[in-house]
Formats: structure tokens, sequence, C-alpha cells
């Protein structure tokens, strides 16, 4: 019986790695897989495998494992390549993409999706995930690929434009947390609820949203949520105590929207222009919105690494618990036979009626061997697409920007995105993207290096 070959680029992301690669390790059809563990830090690289090894002798299965500093080395062969690295790094490009914008005023929390910080992420990022793409057209290119990186839609959009030939989805967990939250809100279990989700990466909505009753039937979940947070009982006390769960700007969109979006708040308030505004601190305490959260939770992570490292050098029995990611359903399915549903963010090729066709689509997927069919959801309610037009707007002009290095394009992104234009005027606008693009240099490609078209002379 053959077993699937996995190759990791990115595997020093060592807690993500631990999470994906002991998902697929508990799956039976997959124990046998041989993981192609790669990276460009060999430090991390190496602690990679030693907690990869640590999982092999706790699960007491017969994968096996193998380190590559270089990447076609670790795709050559593969059945299923998995993305997740961050291009620079915490320090020093999301410290610039966070402390360069506050000197012109502009303020963020995650900076990885949408607004300026992702715009130069999806810049840095790019190229790195064509060269992916290069070399599976060269060693694997029959692999699937489960693309992690952020910022996601224009990712998926870069890659599925240049590379029609490859098969990529790409995999988010808000969905699942999301569904997560509204269980401890709503106290109906999470596999009690039946949902339909339809959009872009983070900014989807639950466009069904009901719970099983024991006589087959179902309840319209919405009410109950409209009514909890008009009499101030939702976000509940235990929701917000997890920070997946602090949603007060997801459902004060619920209220003015009517349907609850798949991401969470933190993400959500700084990918349109009603939450985030100077001089008005009373909105970032009413919604209570974490600024400069990314930066925090990047520290965190360096802890946890560190925490890690520790564990490592001890006798500490290593416990693989399965987590909600979608990637090893995915690989289970495509190899086995055994289909999976799960939602995942594909080209909209007639998905989405009311958005652009070519555009990166969030909508439910059918995986078995066939690989990722997406399903056609048709018209979705139009004030929705109209919030969701606004970030594809956006997302396009970075994605024609590297598709022709247009550099011109980097600016008019800056411009159309809606926090950014909301605070910023359009002189504060293109010094903030030349001040980035400076900064970043020796991260960007040389192209986006010069100065814009119109510039008077």
């Amino acid at each position: 019986m053959r077993f699937p070959k996995i190759a990791f680029i990115g595997a020093g992301s060592t807690i993500f790695m631990r999470s994906l690669i002991g998902d697929v390790l508990q799956m039976e059809g997959l124990q046998g897989a041989h993981v192609a563990l790669m990276d460009i830090d060999r430090v991390r690289l190496e602690q990679s495998a030693a907690v990869a090894a640590r999982m092999l002798e706790s699960l007491k299965v017969p994968a096996t494992f193998a380190t590559h500093m270089n990447q076609r080395e670790a795709l050559d062969g593969a059945d299923f390549v998995i993305t997740s690295f961050q291009v620079g790094g915490y320090e020093p490009c999301t410290v610039t993409d966070f402390e360069v914008p506050k000197q012109f005023g502009l303020r963020q929390t995650i900076g990885d999706t949408v607004g300026i910080g992702g715009i130069m992420r999806a810049l840095r990022t790019v190229p790195d995930l064509w060269s992916v793409c290069d070399d599976m057209r060269a060693v694997c290119p029959d692999a699937t690929l489960l693309q992690y990186v952020n910022p996601m839609a224009m990712n998926i959009w870069a890659i599925t434009e240049r590379y029609p030939d490859i098969k990529v989805v790409g995999l988010c967990h808000s969905i699942q947390h999301t569904l997560e939250a509204l269980s401890i809100d709503l106290g109906v279990p999470e596999d009690k609820i039946r949902y339909k989700i339809a959009g872009i990466n983070h900014i989807a909505f639950f466009l069904q949203l009901d719970e099983i009753l024991e006589d087959g039937g179902y309840r319209d979940l919405y009410p109950a949520l409209q009514r909890g947070y008009a009499e101030g009982r939702f976000p509940t006390e235990a929701s917000m105590e997890n920070p997946r769960c602090r949603n007060i700007v997801r459902y004060e969109m619920l209220k003015r929207v009517g349907y609850f979006v798949t991401e969470s708040s933190e993400h959500f308030a700084e990918y349109v222009p009603w939450f985030i505004k100077a001089g008005r601190e009373d909105l970032i305490e009413k919604f209570k919105i974490p600024l400069d959260e990314y930066p925090a939770r990047c520290i965190n992570h360096k802890k946890m690494w560190q925490d890690e490292k520790e564990a490592l050098a001890s006798s500490m029995v290593f416990e693989v618990k399965q987590s909600v990611e979608y990637a090893s359903h995915i690989m289970n399915a495509i190899w086995t036979g055994k289909p999976a549903v799960i939602c995942g963010n594909v080209a909209n090729d007639g998905l989405i009626d009311n958005l652009p066709k070519g555009c990166a689509v969030e909508v439910p997927c059918l995986v078995d061997r066939n690989g990722i069919q997406p399903t056609a959801v048709g018209q979705i309610p139009a004030h929705l697409a109209a919030i969701m037009q606004s970030n594809v707007s956006m997302q396009g002009l970075v994605v024609e920007a590297l598709l022709t290095e247009n550099r011109d394009r980097i600016y008019h992104a800056a411009m159309m995105d809606l926090h950014t234009g909301a605070e910023l005027d359009l002189e504060q606008i293109w010094q903030l993207v030349d001040a980035l693009l400076a900064e970043h240099r020796d991260w960007l490609p040389g192209w986006t290096q010069g100065t814009y078209k119109w510039a008077a002379e």
C-alpha cells in the first residue's frame, strides 16, 4: 500500500506544523505518509524535526520525515504541498507594517489581509508562492497545494491567474472558530448547527444558520442571535473570555446587515471604515478593538516556540490532539476517496455571480478522489456583495501590480482601501506607500522601487 508524500514549505512554523502534521498522523489512511519538512531557517527546521520525532514516538505510526533547505528537493514527487510561511517575519517586516503607518496616524489590528499591511505582505509573499508553483510544475505537477499563507485572497488570486494548471485551495480556520463562538453564545452544540457560508476570505457571511432539531427539522438561529445582542446578552461573558470569540464588532454588523460575518472582530474592524477612527477612542472602547493585536500575537508565538524548545529537552510526553484545520481531511479525502466537505478559497469561476470572475472566493467545497470541487452559490445578498466588492477592488489592483509589475497600482490599491482612505488624504497615502516601499526594499521585487508614474518632475 502506497502512502502519500507531503511537502511542508515553511515547516519552521513549528507550532502550526505540529498541529497540521499531528492531524495527518491521526488519519488512518495517511499514517504511513512521508513528510518533507522544508525551511530556510536551519534552527527552526531542526526543532520542527525534533517535534515530529516526538509525535511519532507518541502515536507509534509508520510515517517518516526528512528535512530539506532546498525547496525543489522537498517538493520532488510530492502528492500534497502545504505552504505556511511569513516573508520577512515579525522582525523586521511586521513591525515595519505597523510602525510606519502609525507615523501617519493610521492604526491597525492585524494588518495581514487588507489595508496597507496586507498590501505590503502580498508584495513580499506572492513571488515566493510563485516560486513554489514553478517548482511544482517541474517536479510534482499533479500535487494539490494547500495554501495557508496570508493575505489569503490576494495570494490565491495571484496563483490562479498565473498558474491555472496548479491544483490549489486556500485554507483558513476562521469559519471553524466562528462556529465555536456561536455555539458558546447560543448554547447549541457545534454538531447541531447547519450552516452555509459564501464570500471572500475573512469577509464571508453565514447565509444560512440553523439548529438541527431532534425530529429532523431545523430552527433558524438568526432571530435568537439578533434578540440576544439587542438585549445585551450576546456576546456572552463565556465567549468574551476566549480571545477567538470577542465578537462585539461582528454582532454590530449583524444588527446592521442581518448576517454574521465569518472572521473575528479584531480582523473585521480594519476591513471597513466604521470602527477605527482618529479621535474616536470611544469606538475603540465600545467595540473592544485590540489595536496592534498582531504584533502582540507574534511575540506570544515566539514565546510558544521557546516553550516548545524547552519541552523537547525534557522527557515530557507529547500529546497530539486533533485540530480544527481542514488540511488532513482534504488529503485523506483525495487519497482514500472518503468524501469531506470544507470551506475553501478558490477562483471565482461562476461560483458567486455578483462578484468578479477570477477573484478569490470562499465557498463550500466537496473533496473526494476527484479533488476539490467548489459549490456554485449563485447570487448573494447585494449589500453583502457590496462590502466584499470594496475589498475585492483593492485586491485586484495589488494582483495587477504583481502580474504586470506596475508599481503605480500599489498606490491605487492603498487609495481604494476602505480604512486607509477613511483616515488619510491622498498625499498622506502616497507618502505612506513611498515610506513602506523604501523600508521593505530588501524584501520586495526590484520593480517596486522607483517613482510614481505621474509624479511632478
